[in-house]
C-alpha cells in the first residue's frame, strides 16, 4: 500500500459479529477505547520528592452500535440469550472494519469477549415524517485490538 496523507473517511465501515458475514446497517460506531489505571507510588527512602507512575490494570470502554429498525430481531435474541443463559456462554468477537474509497479494508478495531449491555429502542412520534426509526445498541467488551 502507497503512503497516504490524507486521513480516511469515517463513512465507510463494516461491523460482524463472530467473523461471520457483516451485520445490519450500523450508521455509527462510537467509543473505541482502552485506558489503562496509574497508580502513584514513592518509595520511602527516595532522595528526590517525587512519585512514581505505575501501570495498573486497562479496560476497554463500552461501544455503542446505531442504526434503523429492520425487520430482524438478530440483536435483542442475543441479549435475550445473555440474560436467560447469562453472560458467558453469549461472548462474542465484534470486528468494525474502516474502507477506503474503494471499498478495501485499511484498518480494523477487534473487540474480545463481547456481550450486550444496554439496548435502546427508536423514539417514536407521529409528527416528523421524515424521521428514521433508531436503535440502539452498548456493547461491553474485555480486550480491543487494532490492525492494519
Amino acid at each position: 500500500m502507497a503512503n497516504r496523507n490524507t486521513p480516511y473517511g469515517a463513512f465507510n465501515f463494516t461491523v460482524n459479529f463472530d467473523g461471520g458475514e457483516v451485520f445490519g446497517g450500523f450508521s455509527d460506531v462510537s467509543g473505541l477505547g482502552t485506558e489503562v489505571t496509574v497508580a502513584e507510588y514513592r518509595n520511602g527512602n527516595e532522595r528526590e520528592n517525587h512519585v512514581r507512575k505505575v501501570a495498573g490494570v486497562h479496560k476497554v470502554s463500552d461501544v455503542t452500535l446505531k442504526r434503523g429498525v429492520i425487520n430482524s430481531k438478530t440483536l435483542f435474541d442475543w441479549i435475550k440469550q445473555t440474560r436467560v443463559a447469562g453472560p458467558d456462554a453469549q461472548r462474542k468477537s465484534v470486528t468494525i472494519k474502516l474502507l477506503d474509497e474503494a471499498q478495501q479494508p485499511v484498518q480494523q478495531w477487534v473487540l474480545s469477549n463481547v456481550i450486550p449491555m444496554k439496548y435502546t429502542g427508536p423514539t417514536l412520534a407521529g409528527k416528523g415524517g421524515g424521521d428514521l426509526a433508531l436503535e440502539e445498541i452498548v456493547l461491553s467488551a474485555e480486550g480491543l485490538t487494532i490492525e492494519v
